[in-house]
């Protein structure tokens, strides 16, 4: 491929992979309501918002797990862009960019688990990956 070859690097399918994480935490807050009805506590598919306010332990970690991880792609989205459009070195923003989902992962893990201490240094760790991917084409 030449230069002018456009491609989907590593890096774009990480930003696929870290849009997809949110579907995930989401499938966990859910997962114990799947199958009883509403009536038994079960998943309310007519109000979802309102039932998953309700839910504790676990559940309710997998939404809030949700929520930051929503809140986190943005920046990883423009990061990605802004470092390709630089010029970044490839391998080194692909290698970063890999890091940043496996750490947005174990992130999530942390949080169902109830990993309070553990959570915010992954996450702490995953917001300077995304600084040194923004600033890895900087030249």
């Amino acid at each position: 491929m030449n230069a002018l070859t456009p491609h989907f690097t590593v890096a774009y399918w990480c930003v696929l992979i870290a849009a997809l994480l949110p579907t995930v935490c989401a499938y966990l807050a859910k997962s114990r309501g799947f199958g009883r009805s509403r009536e038994q506590g079960g998943f309310d598919n007519h109000n979802p918002r309102a039932w998953l306010q309700q839910q504790t332990g676990f559940q309710a970690r997998a939404n809030a797990a949700q929520a930051n991880t929503f809140e986190a792609l943005p920046f990883f989205i423009g990061a990605v862009i802004i470092a390709h459009q630089l010029g970044a070195q490839q391998t080194w923003l692909d290698l970063l960019a890999l890091l940043f989902v496996l750490l947005r992962g174990f992130y999530i893990l942390m949080y169902v688990a109830d990993m309070a201490t553990a959570r915010s240094v992954v996450w702490a760790v995953a917001m300077l990956v995304n600084v040194a991917i923004l600033f890895v084409g900087y030249h």
